[in-house]
């Protein structure tokens, strides 16, 4: 048991069962999440109750220990490392869901509370959380807001940032600030709840948020389609938006490697694809009934088959085979088992420069090296591209700072970001610091400074200090 765990307890026992403390013999029972450093602080204070994590934080502000805020662990940039002498502030048990408001369509809810408890408690009156991805069976609430998450619905319901009302968090000085908004419209002054959501843990640790929902239409088709290329892709994406009896639900794009790598490693038959297709478009589509939705999706494939110049394309046939071609898009182990050490990038473009992005991309890549190739697919309607580059030998991961370059280059002059959706961590510190606005970067950091002087919020984490 480590000191820090020794002296909360004695310090804070008057919280009982509201205080959850676990030291590094107990937490090397659990799975550190995506990072392998996420525990290694070897103490983790998990609150039941927002008072208990405000006395945490007095307590560790008293004692200038540094403090790592930790959701669900999905995060893939290293933003919740935790080192000896750190304490981690869990959101665990900070989980309940308390409130469902379906004629004003909000939902209040814990910051441990996962994505997919929330989908399934709002489905209950046909409502669901206006985002979705791919970690929602780990990804914690107030850690989606604390990385602005991003996913699939971002093109028609903008990311986290879009979907928070209200927001109670205890700030660096222990004190806890609650703006659990439940309306829309609020025009009194600065938001200060904006800062939260992003900020990665630097300014605060939320408790609670109170976030929108939006209606739920189950009656759905899906369709993989074999494109020529992004603008093909959103010229499919833009029909079906424009017609009034539909819902886009989902618009995914996979370039071939990705799609035939994928394919392969779970045995999905890719027999009806023509072999030279550069892209493959994975759609979603709602409508009154599963009829209505899959003729509307035909027709328009159909309709768009010549003009777009569409190679392939294959429907659902049945609930399950559509749940299979989501399987492709969101289950990307397989790049990591063929190739551990892969770079990883999370980059967003202007939908309309996507094609001169991943041109350019594939070319400077091979200017490093001609064994490099890369693994492209993301969320095409908003522009946000995954990236991950591979080549012989494990030689990507060796080259790391080349490949950043090749993969940066651009992206801010078309207009787009570095970080889409994951955050900055540990894991993009250079490109923060050589492809981050400068003036943004200063004034991040003079709000760090104000909120946080002993800097004991997340530290060596975004927005990183000028020392």
């Amino acid at each position: 048991m480590t000191e820090i765990i020794r002296s909360l307890q004695r310090d804070l026992n008057e919280f009982g069962e509201d205080l959850h403390l676990i030291g590094s013999e107990k937490l090397g029972d659990r799975h550190p999440g995506e990072h392998r450093d996420n525990f290694g602080a070897g103490a983790m204070a998990a609150p039941a109750t927002p008072e208990a994590a405000a006395a945490v934080v007095r307590w560790c502000v008293e004692n200038d220990v540094p403090i790592v805020p930790q959701g669900g662990r999905t995060g893939l940039v290293g933003g919740g490392i935790s080192r000896p002498g750190e304490l981690i502030l869990s959101t665990a048990r900070l989980n309940r869901i308390e409130a469902i408001d379906p004629l004003a369509r909000t939902v209040t809810v814990g910051a441990g509370v996962t994505l997919q408890a929330l989908q399934e408690a709002t489905a209950e009156v046909g409502l669901i959380p206006g985002i979705d991805l791919a970690a929602r069976g780990s990804a914690t609430i107030g850690g989606m807001i604390a990385t602005n998450a991003g996913g699939i619905l971002a093109f028609r319901n903008g990311v986290m940032r879009h979907q928070v009302l209200g927001i109670e968090a205890v700030m660096p000085d222990g004190s806890l600030f609650s703006d659990l908004t439940r309306v829309l419209k609020v025009s009194a002054g600065p938001d200060i709840k904006q800062l939260l959501i992003g900020s990665e843990g630097a300014y605060g640790f939320v408790t609670r948020a109170v976030l929108k929902l939006e209606s739920f239409n189950a009656m759905r088709a899906t369709a993989l389609v074999g494109v020529r290329d992004a603008t093909s892709a959103l010229a499919l994406i833009a029909h079906f938006r424009a017609q009034p009896a539909l819902q886009l639900e989902g618009a995914e794009l996979m370039w071939q490697r990705y799609l035939r790598d994928s394919a392969g490693d779970k045995g999905f038959d890719l027999d009806w694809l023509e072999a030279e297709t550069p892209a493959i478009l994975l759609m979603e589509v709602s409508a009154a009934s599963e009829d209505a939705a899959r003729t509307a999706l035909e027709d328009g494939l159909a309709a768009l088959w010549e003009e777009q110049e569409l190679t392939s394309g294959i429907v659902a046939a049945s609930l399950d085979q559509a749940r299979r071609f989501w399987a492709l898009r969101e289950d990307g182990d397989f790049m990591y088992r063929h190739f551990p050490a892969a770079p990883s990038f999370d980059v967003s473009v202007p939908p309309g420069s996507l094609d001169a992005y991943v041109e350019g991309l594939r070319t400077r890549l091979k200017a490093i090296d001609p064994s490099f190739d890369a693994y492209v697919y993301g969320h095409i309607a908003d522009g946000n591209l995954h990236i991950s580059v591979i080549g012989d030998g494990g030689s990507a991961a060796a080259m790391k700072p080349p490949i950043e370059d090749a993969v940066y280059t651009g992206v801010e002059q078309f207009g787009g970001s570095f970080s889409a959706e994951h955050g900055v961590g540990t894991e993009k510190r250079r490109a923060y610091l050589a492809y981050g606005n400068p003036a943004r970067r200063a004034v991040a950091q003079a709000i760090k400074a104000a909120l946080d002087p002993k800097n004991l919020f997340n530290p060596g984490k975004v927005p990183y200090r000028a020392d």
